[in-house]
């Protein structure tokens, strides 16, 4: 093979280099093709009321950055993109697989109707730029109020016959429970409103920005309000907390926090009754039919700003192993075994627990032995949220294997943190670990000697070696491989495959050119993969999420599988779709009726456990004829 190179290629290349080059081509076909399912995708709902708020997330399964979002000049933000992340990492029998995931989401208003198109976001993953599909929204006009309800807009605070709604009878406040901190300090800021009339139709039109910090939301936005009750200069107030988060500073200075402003309809009665309703939140109940002396009267709160003054950590007392941890915690460490053999797996692991910034801090690194094998570490996390703030836990997981028999030690691991409430830095240890490692079957019979580095271990006993006994394989004297018939079989079996493997890279390519052919192939395991999604969030009772799946589940498999563009997507364009494709009339009616279910049955009334097991049954029954019948 070296030979024939040689012949091939000209030049100062030697058969070592040649051999090297090929064998690096093919080790490197794996990551080549592993690299080709990096994708970035987004959702969002496809139908939403002009003014009303929803989320466009793009979520993106590799390790990006630089991430540009979508610019659309007919929505407005209210706030985005906030990144999450996720990992995790799996050994099995000595094979380990890895996944990120990553999201940006978006919290943004359509304040004017018609079909918005959203173009693609793009990141960054290892230097290659991806791209995500656009997105098609249907902006609706606004449903008509309710008989008996007022249409007052914007600001205004007064009826027709006079009436009028004050600041001091509604208002919205922003309340931090400390304005001076360190850097990474928690911060907990509450938006609660203040009513001394009955209010209804709370809805948030601007959400405060946070530049500078890393948040986390502590209410949970889908949960009914819990009213208390309060005195303020001798008026007796209602109080509810609309919004609570957890906010750490990841710079230092003046950072300033910007209102929130938010909508609420008051109802007030007229001048000929003064009774007052003892809950003011109770006006969903309080229909004007029955009371015509009530007046609604939209009213706009805005809370005030606040500035956090963020000061450095103290650089007195901090040493080489703080890696930013800030709060209170505790360290816990543990092994599960002490004795082994060697090439046995160990797992080591450390927990740290406690409240502030369990999310942001790197853990110290052990320190094992140079010769046990050590594989990636995988870290998981429980964090809880409430209205205290963060709290939780962090653990991480160190697989090793030892390679050789003898007593060995890992050294204790030294964790250190800024407490704010004693403002001083507090060092944790972990226990130290003695390892007896017994002499494996499969371990080869040489002796170490170790010091403290990789570079450092050397074997004795290799110089002079033991003559060899048994079955030897001895060639004979001028017996060559070059030129015999082997080699010439080896050859042209190396020929074949090379070929074999071009004329199959070339066929894929041809297949991944074919954009349709490919979404035409998917389409029944992409609607499979997001009908199990449904179905887990259906046993979850998350309503919101189980519509828009089976929402996307339908109309992605649609557009797949008819080669619809999505931004052609439509009850009509299915239709027609459909009727091209000789599709009995039954089962036009049955995808048709199924999509306009997915549509409104969130907002149909009725058990809603009920609504979502039936809408997935006939989700899987109209996808399974369809699969069925139509070739």
């Amino acid at each position: 093979m070296a030979y024939l190179c040689n012949m091939i290629l000209p030049g100062k290349l030697t058969h070592r280099y040649i051999y090297q080059i090929v064998m690096l081509f093919f080790l490197l076909i794996p990551f080549i093709a592993d690299g080709q399912n990096v994708s970035l995708k987004a959702s969002s709902r496809s139908r939403v009321e002009v003014g009303e708020q929803f989320q466009i997330v793009y979520e993106l399964n590799a390790e990006g950055s630089g991430f540009k979002g979508p610019s659309v000049s007919e929505l407005r933000i209210l706030t985005g993109p906030m990144s999450s992340t996720s990992s995790s990492i799996q050994i099995i029998n000595g094979q380990m697989t890895r996944s990120f995931n990553q999201s940006y989401t978006y919290i943004v208003v359509a304040p004017q109707e018609g079909t918005l198109t959203i173009p693609p976001a793009t990141v960054n993953v290892n230097g290659k730029q991806y791209t995500s599909n656009k997105l098609t929204v249907e902006v609706m006009a606004k449903s008509a109020p309710q008989s008996g309800q007022g249409s007052a807009s914007g600001s205004q605070s007064n009826t027709s016959d006079g009436t009028t709604v004050s600041n001091k009878d509604v208002f919205l406040r922003a309340i931090a429970d400390k304005r001076n901190v360190v850097l990474g300090e928690q911060v907990i800021v509450t938006y609660r409103i203040y009513t001394r009339v009955p209010v209804s139709s709370v809805n948030v039109s601007k959400l405060s920005s946070f530049s500078g910090f890393w948040m986390k939301n502590l209410l949970d936005e889908n949960a009914a309000l819990q009213q208390t009750t309060e005195k303020i200069n001798g008026d007796e107030y209602v109080v509810a907390d609309i919004r609570k988060m957890a906010l750490f500073p990841q710079k230092t200075g003046k950072l300033l926090i910007d209102p929130m402003e938010l909508e609420c309809v008051a109802q007030v009665q007229g001048k000929t009754e003064q009774r007052r309703s003892r809950d003011p939140f109770e006006s969903f109940f309080n229909d004007p039919f029955f009371n015509r002396n009530i007046q609604n009267v939209q009213k706009k709160l805005i809370s005030e700003a606040l500035q956090i003054n963020v000061e450095p950590l103290p650089v007195s007392g901090q040493s080489g192993n703080f890696k930013g941890a800030v709060g209170q915690f505790s360290l816990q460490s543990s092994i599960d075994k002490t004795s082994m053999k060697s090439n046995d797996a160990v797992n080591i692991s450390y927990t740290i627990s406690g409240t502030g910034n369990l999310e942001l801090f790197d853990f110290p690194r052990p320190v094992f032995p140079p010769d046990f094998e050590l594989y990636e570490p995988k870290t998981s996390s429980q964090i809880r949220t409430n209205a205290g703030g963060v709290s939780g836990t962090r653990k991480f997981e160190y697989l090793f294997i030892p390679r050789v028999h003898g007593n060995f030690k890992i050294p204790a691991i030294e964790f250190v943190y800024f407490d704010p409430k004693k403002n001083e830095y507090v060092r944790l240890q972990s226990q130290d670990f003695e390892l007896n490692v017994e002499k494996g079957t499969n371990e080869e019979s040489k002796e170490a000697i170790y010091t403290t580095s990789q570079e450092g271990i050397r074997y004795l006993g290799t110089d002079i070696n033991h003559i060899k006994t048994g079955n030897l394989f001895i060639i004979k004297k001028g017996d060559f491989l070059f030129g015999s018939v082997t080699y010439i079989v080896l050859i042209l079996l190396a020929l074949a495959l090379f070929t074999i493997a071009i004329v199959f890279t070339k066929k894929q390519d041809k297949l991944k050119a074919n954009q349709s052919l490919v979404r035409y192939r998917k389409a029944t395991k992409i609607a499979r993969n997001r009908l199990k999604s449904a179905f887990i969030l259906m046993k979850q009772k998350s309503q919101n999420d189980f519509y828009n799946e089976m929402s996307q589940a339908l109309w992605g498999y649609i557009s797949d599988k008819f080669m619809i563009s999505k931004a052609d997507l439509s009850i009509d364009s299915v239709k027609n779709k459909l009727v091209e494709k000789e599709t009995p009339e039954e089962l036009v009616e049955q995808f048709v009726e199924t999509l306009n279910k997915c549509e409104y049955a969130r907002f149909a009334p009725g058990d809603a456990g009920k609504k979502m097991e039936e809408l997935y049954q006939l989700g899987i029954e109209v996808i399974t004829k369809a699969e069925r019948l139509i070739k």
